[in-house]
Parts: C-alpha cells; structure tokens; sequence
C-alpha cells in the first residue's frame, strides 16, 4: 500500500464481496435496485489526499463545499469547528475497509476509532450515493503528488 503524498487522485468503491450477481441481481434485471444498484457500478470519485500536518489540519476549513472526496491520512478522528456544512465521514482501516460512517454538522466533534488509520471526507449524503458503508473496501489510486515545498536557506 505505501505512503501518501499531498495531491490528488481517484478513489474508487470495491465493495464487500456478498453484492454482484445475487439475490437482488435475479429480480432486477435492469440493475435499478436502488442503493444496492449504485453500489454494485464502478464510480471513479476525484479524490483529495491530505498526508502532511499542514494539509491535515487545513482539511476543509474554509471551503463552501467539496467536489469529489478528501482522505486524510493518517487520521482517527475528525471536528468540523468552523466548517460551513455538513459532511460524511468514514473511517478506514489499515486495508482500507470502512469501519464506520457518519454524518457530522458544523461544530461537532468526531469520536476517534478504534482500529482507524484514515480518515475519508465528503458533503452529507456524497457517501451514500457512492455505496461507502461499513464493511465495504475502497481502493485509491494516487494521482499526481503537489509539489514539494520551497526550500529555505
């Protein structure tokens, strides 16, 4: 797996293994089963990584809203003092399973969790549209690192 730099990349839904051809496949033949359908489509999401203590403190404060989603890494907990909307938060593990999904308004604090090495963030309900819910797998694929900083002398 590696490590993170600051950038950008894709963050894309693998899910947990019991959805595919099953059940809900057989009695819906045009796959619009709901949130099940959505989960089973491979959804390519523009993803923000935030790896360095500058980029992670940052995070979302002071934006109006987000495209796509921002990983944190590494992270076990997240606030949203001085944030300006709602957002989804689901904690990863080390294989990047979800642990655990919340909604979280502007001035909460998150809980750290147990077992958490990342951290995912995006707008309220951005999560559920994309089939991110616990138990389910997501892969990142690294886009371009932002440059290194400046060296002083």
């Amino acid at each position: 797996m590696g490590r993170w730099r600051d950038g950008t990349g894709t963050l894309r839904v693998l899910g947990d293994g019991a959805q595919g051809a099953g059940a809900d496949a057989e009695e819906d033949p045009e796959g619009a089963a709901g949130a099940e359908g959505a989960a089973r489509r491979t959804v390519d999401i523009p993803l923000t990584i935030a790896a360095s203590y500058r980029a992670r403190a940052r995070g979302l404060l002071g934006r109006d809203g987000l495209t796509g989603a921002l990983l944190l890494t590494p992270a076990s907990g997240v606030h949203t003092f001085r944030m300006r909307f709602a957002i989804d938060v689901a904690y990863l593990d080390r294989r990047l399973t979800v642990l655990d999904v919340h909604t979280l308004r502007p001035g909460r604090l998150g809980r750290p969790r147990f077992r958490s090495r990342h951290v995912l963030e995006a707008e309220a309900g951005a999560l559920a549209r994309w089939g991110v819910r616990r138990g389910v797998r997501v892969a990142i694929a690294p886009g371009p690192s932002a440059p290194p900083p400046p060296s002083v002398r």
